[in-house]
């Protein structure tokens, strides 16, 4: 019953004094004087989806980890079905990879990502994704105690029921993406693109008008708008034969549009580029195909590890189980995305070594190479060696093994006793008392 009264209480909760209700259909917030730059039209810069698909690869190819606090240690989970789940069988039409694409491409286009947490008899068996669009938050009109619900398709669910990953997020519902924070830029680099795909069209030629001395006849007049209307139109299909208009006497062509140089369009590209790369984080350089090993690791760093750190926070708050909170928690795997070169990953080892907080196997196995079993670790002066397993210490040039606990509590022997006096000659030595006539 408890249950049951804690999900009506959230109902009315969520329902009661409803004042916001968000929606994603492009018609519907044109009538309603909503954004004019969509998720398609962002698409279509190939700095915004290359940008995107960039992270979403790192994201997708990066495992997810379930980990076990053991009083400061972690220790990973490898029996979990939902690690299964996460990095290679969601359960839905989706594979892991696919999944991750789709969620980064909601995240910094929609109003964030969503997929529904599928549990049967309390097991998690799948995480389907939902596109944000078929998503709608009914939220309640409390500025404190905030609560909402989600619809898919006219039914309502719960929060708890949905993995929920929200850029810029102010109420834990649905977030901002980039097509409202960054209209206008995008507008502009789209309005370019149509620009130059006119231009492409129209095989180069100026826009421009025709100045006549004397009035033209109707028949002088619809030939010349045909003839230019052919030339304009981009329907030659490599036909070169109608590509030109012959003018009369007194009638000229004067120009209206400025050529590709005059607008410097290369030059605006490039910077709207650079423009682009801040709101990814990316340095210009990484969306040119130019990278260099440190523009990937700042890629890494700087793009891909903050988004990773929102995916974390959402899975260990809706895909854990209540009573695994505080115990379990999830992590990516970013060692492989941090590893650098192979000096600096070398040097970092070396030092490692030296600190004796790394062991030969431990750095073999971040290398991916096999264990050769060492256990010994040095203890100083290059010439004594401890075993933690079993407690020995051995010191190789006197050849000597002492087991550390029996060292430290074993009393000290007591020096050999000397008597006060020497024996003289012709008197036992033995300590015994002299007897007479012997």
């Amino acid at each position: 019953m408890g249950w049951f009264k804690r999900r009506s209480t959230q109902e009315e909760r969520a329902t009661e004094g409803t004042t916001t209700v968000s929606f994603e259909d492009s018609l519907l917030q044109a009538m309603l004087g909503g954004g004019s730059v969509t998720r398609e039209m962002a698409l279509q810069v190939p700095t915004i989806s290359g940008g995107i698909d960039l992270i979403a690869g790192i994201v997708a190819g990066t495992p997810i980890k379930l980990y076990r606090d053991r009083g400061g240690r972690a220790e990973e989970v490898k029996d979990d079905v939902r690690s299964r789940i996460l990095n290679d069988e969601t359960g839905d039409t989706l594979n892991a990879n696919n999944f991750w694409h789709a969620m980064v491409r909601d995240y910094y286009l929609g109003k964030g990502a969503y997929a529904y947490i599928h549990k049967v008899k309390g097991e998690y068996t799948g995480l389907h994704y939902v596109d944000e669009a078929q998503v709608a938050i009914i939220k309640n009109s409390e500025a404190i105690f905030k609560d909402y619900n989600i619809f898919v398709q006219g039914k309502s669910y719960y929060p708890h029921e949905f993995l929920k990953i929200l850029r810029n997020t102010k109420d834990g519902a649905s977030g901002v993406p980039i097509t409202q924070e960054s209209s206008r830029l995008i507008e502009t680099a789209y309005q370019m693109l149509i620009l130059e795909r006119n231009n492409a069209k129209r095989g180069g030629r100026k826009k421009g008008f025709l100045r006549s001395e004397k009035k033209l006849e109707q028949g002088p007049l619809d030939a010349l708008r045909a003839a230019f209307r052919k030339l304009y139109s981009g329907d030659a299909e490599g036909d070169t034969s109608d590509d030109f208009v012959v003018l009369n006497n007194g009638v000229d062509f004067k120009e209206t549009s400025e050529t590709s140089v005059e607008m410097q369009l290369n030059e605006n590209k490039i910077t709207n580029a650079g423009e682009f790369a801040k709101i990814f984080h990316i340095s210009t350089d990484v969306m040119s195909g130019k990278a260099t090993e440190a523009d990937a690791s700042s890629l890494a760093k700087l793009a891909a590890i903050p988004l990773m750190t929102a995916i974390q926070c959402a899975l260990n708050r809706d895909f854990l189980l209540e009573s695994e909170k505080g115990e379990l928690y999830w992590a990516f795997d970013t060692k492989e995305l941090l590893k650098g070169s192979m000096k600096e990953r070398y040097e970092a080892y070396k030092m490692a070594l030296e600190a004796h907080f790394m062991q030969p196997d431990e750095v073999r196995y971040e290398e991916d190479l096999p264990a050769l079993g060492l256990t010994w670790i040095p203890l100083g002066l290059n010439d004594v060696l401890y075993d933690p397993k079993t407690k020995l210490i051995y010191t190789p040039n006197t050849n000597k093994q002492v087991k550390m606990g029996e060292a430290l509590n074993e009393p000290p022997a007591d020096p050999p006793q000397l008597p006060a006096d020497p024996p003289k000659l012709g008197e036992p030595n033995d300590g015994g008392e002299k007897k007479d006539g012997n």
